[in-house]
């Protein structure tokens, strides 16, 4: 297999917009905590371990935690399947039903939404397991 060229493929689009999603968590979580504790805690060293109390602040904080423990394992996955030329079928569709599912399930999420959000993280764990049934068989 040849590797495909980074730039022809939807692959590391997906990659690439995984970024803007991560950014995403970190400034939205960082928004809400400045919000409630200040900006001079927030241009501080933080050395009092001192947390934001808001329920939204709380959950945006799970929220982007929750999105990088699968995070590491999407991009090894997508780095994998651009190494190997495998930039279509069940791995595309894979990494597609990942990033739209983190997409869906960050909103679910902030609004408290029970299980549907479980369902939506079922279902990115599943579009991970898709890229990986690309690349390993």
């Amino acid at each position: 297999m040849e590797p495909v060229s980074a730039s022809a493929s939807p692959m590391a689009l997906l990659l690439a917009w995984s970024v803007v999603l991560l950014v995403a968590h970190v400034l939205l979580q960082g928004m809400l905590a400045t919000r409630e504790l200040g900006t001079e805690w927030n241009a501080g060293p933080r050395d009092d371990n001192k947390q934001p109390e808001s329920q939204l602040a709380g959950r945006a904080a799970r929220a982007s935690s929750n999105f990088r423990e699968t995070y590491p394992a999407f991009i090894a996955l997508a780095a994998g399947l651009l190494f190997t030329g495998e930039t279509s079928g069940l791995g595309l569709t894979g990494a597609i039903v990942w990033f739209v599912g983190r997409i869906v399930y960050y909103p679910l999420y902030l609004a408290g939404v029970p299980y549907i959000r479980s369902l939506v993280w079922l279902g990115s764990v599943a579009g991970l397991g898709l890229m990986f049934l690309a690349l390993a068989f």
